[in-house]
């Protein structure tokens, strides 16, 4: 009798052991596989063999109450589900993962005695087997996640090399003026743009632009206007004109939500003579030697906004000796601190007055340096991007 008990016990260690190591073994194939329908194959079969079951299920209902669909998969294939899971002998184990219900069912184990009932054990290795299986899914899921974000940062590095080339990296010199400038985009691509265009016999333009939102839909359409703006110059279109012209084409090529707050100045050099337009930008501040600050804010909606033929003003301005002209976009007055505290048109405008007499890239990265220290360390939330022109002679 001992011995007959002995033998049992030692067959039943040899048969844990076993099924110990299909299990180890079970864990390390599952997570071989990126295709799900093999994963579940192979996991029902060995869910079967562990446990001597005849038949097993997966269920994968996916989506939520209002959206809702529902995968079976059986072992041996071609079983109806309902036939497994109507059977009186049968465990079960399941999981959630990303909205998704993952539903194992063993039904009848099969011994030489016939059809038993699965006992703890065979509960212990369909939930081992099905922890395995999320591993093997999460496991797949983060790699394609990785994989993805790797895609994106690849096109945003992209599109950022693309746009940092309509960014100037120095601006042109012009004779009895100084010239500085400045864009930090808040994430690796961003909407603001600005630029001076040499348009020859002492004719420059200055441009200043934002586009609604960031990213790159933004930096297409940057890429868009910065084309754009290139071809009319070359025509010595009125700007007015320009304007309607470019909010036509932004219009067509920009989504309901994107549109470009925009702002030119055409600067004869030799007169002083300023064309200008502003279409729906913040107001471009002009300080005269005599201190009076002027708001040039004339022109109309921002580009791409509507498409109703509404015609855009121009204004002509003459700069004099001592005069300077600050260009900006609202990521310098809307800079917020921890307490949601804005930097403030207010501030932007008296430090203008205060150190416009500096020199024009001690101005910009002074500005710059006023807007980090009001931020105190918070996360830039947009772009910012300021040029000032002042005329010395």
């Amino acid at each position: 009798m001992e011995q007959n008990k002995e033998k049992q016990f030692i067959f039943d260690l040899n048969e844990k052991i076993l099924q110990l190591n299909n299990l180890i073994e079970t864990g390390i194939d599952l997570a071989r596989f990126e295709n799900q329908n093999v994963l579940y194959e192979m996991a029902l079969a060995r869910m079967v063999s562990l446990t001597n079951s005849s038949s097993a299920l997966i269920i994968v209902t996916n989506g939520t109450d209002d959206d809702r669909s529902e995968e079976q998969i059986t072992f041996p294939p071609g079983i109806p589900a309902e036939s497994i899971l109507s059977k009186t002998f049968k465990i079960e184990s399941s999981f959630e993962f990303r909205n998704n219900l993952y539903r194992f069912v063993l039904s009848e184990k099969e011994t030489r005695k016939g059809i038993i009932e699965f006992n703890e054990l065979d509960q212990m290795l369909l939930d081992a087997i099905s922890r395995q299986i999320r591993t093997a899914i999460e496991n797949n899921f983060l790699l394609k996640e990785s994989l993805e974000k790797e895609r994106i940062e690849k096109e945003l590095l992209l599109a950022a090399s693309i746009q940092q080339k309509i960014i100037p990296d120095k601006l042109p010199e012009i004779e009895g003026y100084e010239l500085a400038g400045e864009n930090i985009p808040s994430r690796e691509v961003g909407g603001d743009y600005y630029d001076c265009i040499d348009m020859r016999n002492g004719k420059y333009a200055l441009i200043i632009a934002d586009v609604a939102g960031k990213g790159i839909a933004a930096s297409l359409l940057v890429n868009t206007l910065n084309a754009s703006l290139y071809s009319y110059l070359e025509f010595d279109l009125p700007l007015t004109d320009m304007a309607d012209r470019l909010n036509k084409l932004i219009y067509n090529a920009s989504p309901p939500d994107k549109f470009i707050t925009f702002f030119i100045a055409v600067l004869d050099s030799k007169s002083g003579e300023l064309d200008v337009v502003n279409a729906g930008h913040n107001p471009i501040l002009f300080l005269r030697k005599d201190g009076k600050l002027d708001k040039i804010d004339a022109g109309g909606i921002g580009l791409g906004m509507l498409d109703f033929g509404i015609p855009y003003q121009g204004e002509k301005l003459v700069m004099n000796p001592g005069d300077k002209l600050f260009l900006y976009t609202d990521g310098i007055p809307e800079a917020m601190n921890k307490d949601e505290v804005e930097y403030s048109d207010e501030r932007m405008i008296e430090f203008f007055r205060n150190n416009a007499e500096k020199s024009a890239p001690d101005f910009i990265n002074g500005i710059v340096e006023d807007v980090s220290k009001h931020v105190n360390g918070e996360p830039q939330s947009d772009d910012i991007t300021s040029m000032i022109l002042k005329r010395t002679c």
